[in-house]
């Protein structure tokens, strides 16, 4: 849990009244310590804090949620890019009453993953409830091939989704979630995979495809759903990798991906939604 000094003494919205610039935390690596799990963190890391940079806004790093009670109560954003590293119980707790004093939480791609088990028969793994998903909103299920397609705009008018119009196309990988609780969720971003969207593996892991909405085709990609005076954003997208992520990796696809990856990081409409998220945080929240 936090220090006493800060819940008991001050409490944890006093204190982050007090903090007198804002600050981000930014965690981004894979599972196991060391692994990248696929996807080349560094990259992402780099964009994440380039992007932090141009606002001014000072960040601390890590691989992991370890330590984490050390850098959220100096901090009113928390951005997660991650690929296996997910809150235990224990600190689901301490970041849902940061959460609800005002903080922030930009959850990127993978972060709606977690622990997985193996399914007999099947090189993919089975995501494990935990207590992050209920926090966070949603559970990664799996996803085809990354391959081109449509993200629709839900909600054109909200901050996170200003200047993108009706919809933009990326290259990514596209990703099953089951939302956790629809009806607090204020939807973003939806995409209709069409043909990608055919996807059996997900019913042999999970028996049923719920990442799928009500008309039978749309999956939902991008939300934001507030939890006490703070807020969770999630986006879907954002996979990259280099051959160095990619050693000793079978896809298990069928489809061969590209030495190096940079898809939905080199589109124009992610940049903006990424600027867009953190400037909403920043005025959600101003240091004072």
């Amino acid at each position: 849990m936090f220090p006493d000094s800060i819940l008991l003494r001050t409490g944890m919205r006093h204190h982050m009244a007090n903090i007198v610039q804002y600050r981000a935390h930014v965690v981004a690596g894979g599972f196991p310590p060391g692994s990248s799990a696929g996807h080349d963190h560094d990259y992402a890391r780099l964009r994440l804090l380039t992007l932090l940079a141009e606002r001014q806004i000072p960040a601390s790093v890590a691989n992991d949620f370890a330590d984490m009670e050390k850098w959220l109560p100096v901090s009113q954003l928390l951005v997660t890019y991650v690929a296996g590293p997910y809150p235990s119980a224990e600190q689901c707790t301490q970041l849902k009453s940061w959460l609800e004093a005002g903080g922030h939480w930009l959850a990127l791609h993978g972060t709606s993953g977690g622990r997985a088990e193996r399914v007999e028969g099947l090189t993919q793994r089975r995501t494990v409830r935990t207590e992050h998903h209920a926090l966070l909103g949603s559970m990664f299920l799996t996803h085809p091939p990354a391959c081109r397609f449509r993200v629709d705009v839900r909600d054109a008018e909200h901050p996170v989704t200003q200047g993108l119009g009706k919809s933009f196309e990326v290259e990514d990988e596209p990703y099953f979630i089951e939302l956790q609780a629809p009806a607090p969720a204020q939807i973003l971003l939806t995409a209709d995979y069409g043909a990608a969207g055919r996807w059996p593996v997900v019913e042999k892991l999970y028996g049923t495809d719920t990442s799928v909405q009500s008309d039978g085709k749309t999956r939902v990609l991008g939300y934001t759903r507030q939890v006490g005076g703070g807020n969770v954003t999630y986006l879907a997208l954002g996979h990259c990798h280099n051959p160095y992520s990619r050693m000793g990796r079978a896809s298990g696809t069928g489809s061969e991906q590209p030495a190096t990856f940079r898809g939905p990081w080199e589109s124009g409409a992610f940049s903006t939604l990424l600027s867009n998220a953190i400037a909403w945080a920043t005025a959600q929240s101003p240091p004072v």
